[in-house]
């Protein structure tokens, strides 16, 4: 078979060169938005993919044309073997990063390193620390800015998520924006999205338009270049050592040159956040099967846009009828 069938393209003809995987849909911060039940079952390890078995499906995706491997979550640093993947996928002839809550950044500074990682995305929702306690149920939030800036000392490329929902911490937008005023980092406000279990509706959405509203209210903006297959639409406000962006999933979605593919931790391949279907790659993997076709026909079966379940006008969505996991089960 030659290199241009190898590679994975749907029929819209989007070349698909970007795998999420995730490490785990376990995770040591509670966020309402991704894992809203305390009680939340946890896959049980032996239907996890291993750290060979992780790296034989990413060297096939690798074969494929993949490039770009981005390690998620749950939390990927909560995994015992987590170092071991981490140094398996380094070896790979791919752009590596990760996301990450960053409450275990500090332990695996050196690994991630080691591994030729140089961009980091964390989350952090609130620069409040009371706050971050009542959104994580969990008392990390010193741990994660002092690791947010470990990690800018060491010279990373460091992506904050934030989660904007209206009523938790819309309020906070122009705190997080005079953060960039010194400090050399990309806010990336997120726009609320709908999963299993995170109680969304269009009300709590804050939007893109609404975002650049607030940040104009008080600072100068200038768009930024938008490169292919970008996500997030960049802005910079002169004078500011960093940088600030809205990923506008549910407002202004940005399917048309998605270049996406995920991998959940139980080896379930998705084509899009949203797809209802899934390939099943690791019990492929284990019963010797070829994976090859398996990656095509998930692909060419993607829909245009946000896996043909959401209305195209967010406040239409009805998500008591969208079919798909949680957002921890599927990968960050």
């Amino acid at each position: 078979m030659g290199e241009e069938q190898r590679i994975l393209i749907d029929r819209y003809q989007r070349v698909h060169n970007y795998l999420r995987i995730s490490l785990t849909d376990n995770c040591n911060l509670r966020c309402f938005y991704c894992m809203p039940d305390e009680h939340y079952q946890f896959t049980p390890p032996a239907q996890l993919m291993q750290p060979d078995e992780i790296e034989a499906i990413a060297r096939i995706f690798v074969a494929h044309g993949v490039n770009k491997i981005r390690l998620t979550g749950g939390e990927p640093l909560v995994r015992k073997d987590a170092a071991d993947i981490i140094e398996r996928l380094g070896r790979l002839p791919v752009r590596l990063t990760m996301t990450t809550n960053g409450t275990r950044l500090h332990e695996f500074a050196d690994v991630i390193s080691a591994a030729g990682i140089t961009s980091l995305n964390i989350s952090l929702d609130t620069l409040q620390a009371d706050k971050f306690l009542l959104l994580t149920r969990r008392n990390q939030w010193q741990q994660v800015r002092s690791n947010i800036d470990l990690m800018l000392a060491k010279g990373m490329h460091v992506k904050v998520n934030v989660v904007v929902t209206r009523g938790v911490n819309d309020e906070e937008i122009l705190d997080f924006i005079r953060w960039t005023e010194a400090a050399p980092v990309h806010i990336r406000f997120i726009e609320f999205m709908p999963f299993t279990g995170n109680h969304w509706s269009s009300n709590k959405v804050y939007t893109w338009q609404e975002i650049l509203d607030t940040v104009s209210s008080r600072y100068q903006l200038e768009p930024l270049q938008r490169e292919k297959h970008d996500t997030a639409k960049a802005y910079r406000i002169p004078g500011h050592a960093g940088t600030f962006a809205v990923i506008s999933t549910m407002s202004a979605p940005f399917c048309g040159d998605c270049n996406r593919m995920r991998l959940t931790a139980d080896g379930k391949m998705k084509n899009c956040l949203f797809s209802q279907s899934e390939t099943d790659l690791l019990g492929a993997l284990r019963r010797g099967e070829d994976l090859g076709p398996l990656l095509q026909a998930n692909i060419a079966s993607k829909h245009a846009a946000q896996g043909g379940q959401l209305h195209p006008v967010f406040q239409q969505i009805d998500a008591a009828h969208i079919d798909n996991r949680s957002m921890i089960a599927i990968g960050g």
